[in-house]
């Protein structure tokens, strides 16, 4: 019974990683940077990084994907409807992570533009 408490907290911790990976992304200017870059890329990251709604997505699919896995996992011929769970979850949580990192890096990014600087990607 350890083994699924541990793949649990395990998927939350990596999730809750990715999930903050895009509010850290520093993009490609064209041309020098200016003066204020540096102060203006910091806000952007924290507005993105404060998208909390992003979170609870990430959260609300790794519990879909959960729900999900363990009914394919009751399904199958073994029953083995924790083990689908926690596959499902994985999932779920995984996709929806990658997703959340993609919009908070487009955040900073035009948040960066809005602010003047010349972002290309």
């Amino acid at each position: 019974m350890k083994h699924p408490a541990i793949a649990a907290l395990s998927l939350f911790t990596l999730v809750s990683a990715c999930a903050d990976a895009g509010a850290h992304y520093t993009p490609i200017l064209d041309g020098a940077p200016n003066p204020a870059f540096q102060s203006d890329l910091a806000a952007c990251q924290a507005l993105a990084r404060n998208q909390r709604q992003f979170d609870q997505e990430t959260m609300g699919a790794a519990v879909l994907g959960a729900g999900a896995g363990a009914a394919l996992g009751e399904m199958d011929e073994d029953g083995d409807a924790l083990g689908g769970a926690i596959a499902g979850a994985l999932a779920g949580g995984i996709a929806s992570a990658v997703d959340v990192s993609d919009r908070r890096k487009a955040i900073v990014i035009e948040c960066l533009r809005g602010r003047g600087h010349p972002v290309v990607g």
